[in-house]
């Protein structure tokens, strides 16, 4: 499956493309790509769900200086994702304009979507893999080498098992539920998926009533994965994608769970909703084609108290915090909820 600029969607059912690009990066190599600090970059889209997962990954890890970051204009254009937030609107390691232009040197005329998260080979300048649902777990499980000191274990080899069925069913359900919902031509379609994402919720929410994480006492990928969602709920799926049978903010659990995990370090902090807002809004025509941007909601209630610490749960396991946000990849105010 693709990320974020890599679907597929018409009169037939919404459809997410299988990543293209499936190369790994691992400690012994084995791919072609060894783990090697410096050597490659990470290009994102802070309003991806699917390229968040990997900004927030790499930032629980420490993998700032071992994995260097590229972040995109949050608004596409039809030669893929731009590089206009850097000077003379060019990233300024790998120099190119449009992120299409590494695709290309790993594959001339690909015939794909040019999605994000994708990792490029700094010297060659090619494409090295697209594969969002793979690059989180190798940051976490092949570069173990190069994690910060008090790194959390996300995948603990234990419970792998439980974390891959629960992201299964967070995947199918929720994560690319709300786009089957959002980008439905029917409204047989659209019902199915709006069914399926709001009982999963519920179902999440009896998991997540008496434990502060969804696998273990500890974080973990799985609860990177549904953040990704949650965060994304009420600014965007629940009106642009109709996903409005109730907000994030009017089930308890979910609201709490999700506020929990904001104000960890690590994940508010790499949260834009200004960006996440302008891509939905402007790039998504078909749903909304005067490309009007709302002014809600709130964001101010993310900061509040969430009380999920009287679970017990240690977020970090037997680690630490990671430190503050390098200054060149903080948030700006504009993305940022504000104290009421």
């Amino acid at each position: 499956m693709g990320g974020e600029g890599n679907t597929r969607y018409g009169r037939e059912k919404f459809e997410r493309s299988r990543s293209h690009f499936a190369d790994r990066i691992t400690a012994d190599g084995r791919d072609g790509w060894p783990v090697e600090p410096g050597r490659y970059r990470l290009v994102v889209s802070r309003a991806c769900p699917w390229a968040s997962r990997a900004v927030i990954s790499r930032r629980l890890l420490g993998l700032e200086d071992a994995i260097s970051m590229a972040v995109t204009d949050p608004i596409q254009d039809d030669r893929s994702w731009r590089f206009t937030l850097d000077p003379g609107d060019r990233d300024p390691v790998l120099g190119i304009g449009f992120l299409h232009e590494a695709y290309d040197k790993r594959e001339k005329d690909y015939p794909g979507g040019v999605s994000v998260p994708a990792i490029v080979d700094v010297p060659s300048g090619a494409l090295v893999t697209n594969d969002f649902q793979r690059i989180t777990l190798d940051f976490a499980t092949e570069w173990t080498g190069r994690h910060r000191e008090g790194a959390p274990d996300l995948y603990p080899e234990a419970l792998r098992a439980e974390i891959d069925e629960v992201m299964e069913d967070v995947y199918r359900d929720v994560n690319n539920g709300v786009y089957r919902a959002g980008f439905a031509t029917s409204q047989a379609d659209y019902e199915e998926a709006c069914d399926a994402v709001f009982a999963r919720l519920e179902r999440l929410a009896g998991r997540l009533e008496r434990r502060r994480y969804l696998v273990g006492d500890t974080i973990t990928e799985a609860d990177i994965r549904l953040f990704t969602t949650l965060v994304r709920f009420d600014p965007v799926y629940h009106g642009h994608f109709k996903c409005n049978r109730w907000k994030l903010t009017e089930n308890p659990v979910l609201w709490a769970y999700a506020r929990d995990l904001f104000q960890t370090p690590g994940f508010g902090d790499t949260v834009d909703f200004d960006h996440i807002k302008r891509h939905y809004y402007m790039v998504h025509t078909g749903i909304n084609p005067t490309r009007v941007v709302p002014v809600g909601p709130d964001l101010s209630a993310w900061l509040t108290p969430h009380h999920r610490e009287q679970l017990g749960g240690r977020p970090f396991g037997d680690g630490t915090p990671p430190g503050p946000v390098p200054p060149d990849e903080e948030v700006p105010a504009a993305g940022r909820p504000r104290p009421s």
